[in-house]
């Protein structure tokens, strides 16, 4: 159940930190500079833990007494004991991976729950950009130029449900924030106008 938190961070990591539960252990896999890991920390008093490609990120965790070592998703989730974290959280950097499909059945494998958060790329600024331009959108959640973007695999909400059952993982809840934080739940008859509606989505996963 995705539950609402006050605080200063950005909206989509509260409504993260409002899913997990106090003084659980937690992964955060592309922690970028630990903004997530220090809230629930301060917060919600978690055991966290993180993994961050850049060492610039690595070295901000580190100087923040966060508890983060320098990886790659697509490579070291593998080396991590199946349960071995209450959560596992992977925010705004599946699009970036260059395998999704197995860094998606690693979460579900390493946590107990994993929570995931992407941009959709099917959202209805980025059709009317594409029709009406005919050249890769830029938007406040897809900012980059296509050439020189970290994002290389692009998808839609209704694209990461079929691959969460294609790779049997249960979708628990879901829901689709547009630039206004209005909030919409996906599901069932709901899931065509997120898809549309939604600038980004949030997941929360386990393993069937």
């Amino acid at each position: 159940m995705i539950t609402k938190i006050t605080g200063i961070i950005r909206r989509d990591l509260r409504l993260i930190a409002g899913i997990v539960t106090n003084n659980s252990r937690v992964l955060d896999v592309g922690c970028g500079e630990g903004e997530l890991l220090d809230y629930l920390d301060k917060n919600k008093e978690v055991d966290g833990r993180g993994i961050e490609l850049s060492s610039t990120g690595v070295n901000s965790c580190v100087a923040a007494g966060l508890s983060v070592i320098q990886g790659d998703a697509d490579q070291d989730l593998d080396n991590y004991p199946d349960q071995a974290f209450d959560y596992v959280v992977l925010s705004q950097t599946l699009q970036a991976t260059r395998q999704p499909h197995k860094v998606l059945d690693n979460l579900v494998r390493i946590g107990k729950y994993a929570i995931v958060s992407f941009p959709n790329f099917g959202h209805w600024r980025v059709r009317l950009a594409l029709m009406v331009h005919g050249r890769m959108p830029q938007t406040d959640i897809l900012s980059y130029n296509w050439y020189d973007t970290p994002n290389i695999h692009f998808c839609t909400i209704k694209d990461f449900v079929a691959l969460c059952v294609k790779l049997n993982i249960n979708i628990e809840s879901g829901i689709a924030l547009n630039r206004r934080g209005f909030e919409r739940k996906i599901g069932g008859k709901g899931l065509r106008f997120a898809n549309l509606r939604g600038e980004q989505a949030i997941f929360l996963l386990t393993r069937h």
